[in-house]
């Protein structure tokens, strides 16, 4: 374990730790933790950075745990919160512990022997500590004025307030940290570096309560040049779960990084050694596109499986490639299909105007609006640019009498980007 901080370091995976940690590293296997509040049945690419200071410690020979927040996830973090949050029920609680717990088990081995990972619950201790108790047994260790000079929530009392229940968290989460030290030997805690002062409180708590050195480690919150969150896409969070994110919106996210993020991307998100991602980054050096499908390509496989990773890039290749696509068009299935040409203009006409095999020139500026005249069709077929389900219309006389795509779809492009999806009903 004694390079594990050199190793996150080049990475870039270290932002703040508490003075001690590399000598603490150097002395035999340390057991850390990241808490993660069940705030969603789902992690998302912002969670993913974290979880990979569980695995790099775990393969770094550390034993992982992750905290499922079951009781603080009733409460709320007002880290990095410039409002109260929705308090959650607790079978909503107890579902997106279950789907977090599946997700960890992808990225954790919980067979390998004395390091296996270990996922807990702080419910399972919380829910035995009456108020009074913990306010007599806790809440005496830490004053007032220490957890207010906290940056989460120093913010919210400059701006508009925070209530008890969020101001509580902080000693909720300390008590974690100190209950793990006492039960479990944990000696670490490691999370965003929005959750700093939420830690150093635990280190506080254990020095006070247990008269125990515990250790902190952050990493850089991931941001994009224009410095909003990483792993947020137009349309919200890009999450782990397939059904609340493809497989194939998730490797298109990788595909459209920035280019100025594709160095970070590697190091914090991939498993690559320090040796592979510098000859990779040696040999596309003046190509980033291919850095991001290696990254695209190694993600995906990861969180979701080959086939879903091959799927993807086949629903890639109907949009770029020119030619020699119609077989994967077809082979898509619905769900996969609407998703490739989201947000696309569509019309809807009879499955009867289809089966009477229209002229091509009828049905793309008549029963469809395609195109605004007959004639501009014309002049577009003439100039090679019109095709159906991705076979080139060769001349405006052609009939449409193509296969429909499951059944009820049909596929138009008009010139290079300009994309129609026709459905028979």
């Amino acid at each position: 374990m004694k390079d594990l901080l050199d190793e996150l370091s080049w990475r870039g995976m270290v932002h703040d730790t508490t003075p001690g940690l590399k000598e603490h590293f150097e002395k035999g296997m340390v057991k850390g933790y990241i808490g993660f509040d069940p705030t969603a049945s789902s992690l998302h690419i912002g969670n993913l950075a974290t979880v990979m200071l569980l695995k790099q410690l775990q393969l770094a020979g550390g034993k992982p745990y992750a905290l499922v927040g079951g009781a603080t996830g009733m409460i709320g973090d007002p880290s990095g919160k410039s409002k109260e949050r929705n308090l959650l029920d607790e079978t909503t609680l107890r579902e997106n512990q279950a789907g977090v717990k599946s997700q960890l088990e992808k990225f954790l081995d919980f067979d390998c022997g004395d390091n296996s990972a270990v996922i807990v619950n702080n419910y399972d201790w919380f829910k035995e500590i009456g108020f009074l108790q913990f306010l007599r047994n806790v809440g005496k260790h830490l004053s007032v004025s220490y957890m207010m000079a906290k940056d989460s929530v120093k913010s919210r009392l400059e701006d508009k307030g925070i209530s008890f229940t969020e101001f509580s968290y902080q000693l909720l989460q300390a008590y974690d940290f100190c209950h793990l030290y006492k039960e479990d030997g944990i000696t670490l805690q490691m999370g965003g570096s929005d959750q700093w002062g939420n830690i150093t409180s635990g280190t506080e708590l254990i020095r006070r309560m247990e008269s125990g050195e515990a250790y902190a480690l952050t990493t850089p919150l991931l941001t994009k040049a224009d410095g909003s969150k990483f792993g947020k896409s137009e349309a919200g969070n890009v999450w782990l779960d397939a059904e609340r994110t493809s497989p194939y919106k998730f490797y298109q996210f990788w595909l459209n990084i920035a280019d100025t993020e594709i160095s970070k991307v590697l190091r914090v998100f991939t498993l690559f050694s320090q040796e592979e991602i510098e000859a990779i980054e040696k040999e596309n050096e003046n190509n980033p596109n291919a850095l991001k499908r290696i990254i695209a390509q190694d993600i995906t496989t990861r969180i979701h499986s080959e086939k879903d990773y091959e799927n993807a890039v086949s629903a890639s290749e109907i949009l770029f490639k020119k030619s020699g696509v119609t077989e994967a068009l077809r082979s898509l299935d619905e769900k996969l299909l609407l998703e490739v040409f989201e947000g696309v203009d569509r019309f809807t006409v009879s499955k009867d105007s289809i089966s009477g095999k229209p002229d091509v020139l009828t049905f793309l500026a008549e029963q469809t609006s395609v195109f605004s005249s007959k004639g501009e069709a014309r002049k577009m077929i003439a100039n090679g640019g019109v095709s159906i389900n991705k076979e080139k219309i060769a001349a405006a006389d052609a009939l449409v009498d193509h296969e429909l795509l499951q059944g009820k779809y049909l596929l138009v492009q008009k010139g290079k980007k300009n994309y129609y999806l026709i459905e028979a009903e």
